[in-house]
């Protein structure tokens, strides 16, 4: 059973509580307009406040912060070193603030919708695009962020909200109480692939001609690595493991450069064979790839993450007769 770890650190949280308490922001945001304006005067002509007001104001913040944050210098303020440690992180805060009441500005449905993917290491790229299609081509715009990696590290990262939904081709099992959901997105018989000038030189009908023949396998317990070495032991093939490589692209890479035989799922065959230059030398439909989504609950409020589950609410099977012409 998949164990999520969640951050809920009882000493970050009361501290970050406490910092709240103790700063007044809005003496801070005072502070900050004085120190931009360089006086009192000009400052409360911008915050409609008088300098009397603005002066007590700046006086309780540094109370609150132990110390001066402004000498009088002429007719004007000079910062203090501890008023410039301030204002630096007051201009980060509220420049942030500004830029985040501009983006308010901005009708919902026209904001760039943020989708953060986390893909398991063992899921095929090509593959990786085509689950992402349908939320790419939503009417509104979409930033991807993806992660690439082992499918208990990227659920932890889920459960932490650093994602918002996981792709895997190695279902976890998920207690009733996890506060995940598993969404079954499809499955693909699996084809086997060799560069050229290995593949002429098998000798025979398929699968028969794979025995003793190089092979690649994905080093990350793909369930259809498992699958098809225990179809070779039905079929009394033998074949010599020369790779294990955790990246599904790079064993491709490997694969062109005439290392070994390779699989990838039948649905993705032609782009594997155009992109990579390699042969297919059958198809294995005894052994399926298995896709799926992982959310945090059943219900799903990023439309992003909707398109790509309802590939599997809707049943949609991939078929490995859906290859490109």
């Amino acid at each position: 059973m998949t164990e999520v770890e969640v951050d809920s650190n009882p000493d970050s949280q009361e501290s970050s509580s406490a910092m709240l308490n103790r700063l007044n922001f809005r003496h801070l945001y005072h502070f900050w307009v004085v120190a931009r304006e360089g006086s009192m005067a000009r400052a409360g002509q911008i915050l409609e406040l008088t300098p009397q007001t603005l002066s007590s104001q700046v006086a309780a913040l540094e109370s609150e912060m132990g110390g001066l944050l402004f000498r009088r210098e002429g007719r004007g303020l000079r910062l203090t070193d501890l008023g410039l440690r301030v204002q630096s992180h007051a201009d980060e805060i509220f420049e942030a603030a500004e830029a985040l009441e501009q983006a308010m500005e901005v009708p919902l449905e026209s904001r760039p919708m943020r989708l953060a993917v986390g893909v398991s290491a063992s899921i095929h790229k090509l593959i990786a695009w085509r689950l992402l299609e349908p939320a790419l081509q939503l009417e509104r715009e979409v930033n991807v962020v993806c992660e690439t990696g082992r499918t208990r590290y990227l659920l932890s990262d889920l459960g932490k909200r650093h994602l918002d939904v996981v792709l895997t081709d190695h279902p976890p099992v998920l207690a009733h109480d996890s506060g995940f959901r598993l969404h079954e997105l499809g499955s693909s018989s699996m084809m086997l692939f060799a560069a050229p000038q290995l593949a002429n030189t098998l000798k025979g009908r398929f699968p028969a001609n794979l025995e003793g023949q190089p092979f690649l396998v994905n080093a990350v317990d793909a369930p259809h690595v498992s699958q098809l070495m225990q179809w070779f032991n039905d079929q009394g093939i033998r074949v010599s493991v020369r790779g294990q490589v955790d990246d599904s692209a790079l064993i491709k890479v490997f694969g062109h450069h005439g290392m070994g035989v390779f699989a990838a799922p039948a649905m993705i065959a032609d782009e594997v064979c155009r992109q990579y230059e390699v042969e297919c030398l059958g198809e294995v439909e005894a052994v399926q790839d298995r896709l799926f989504a992982v959310t945090r609950s059943s219900r799903i409020h990023n439309p992003a993450v909707e398109a790509i589950c309802a590939r599997g609410t809707q049943n949609h099977q991939i078929k490995s007769d859906e290859r490109d012409e």
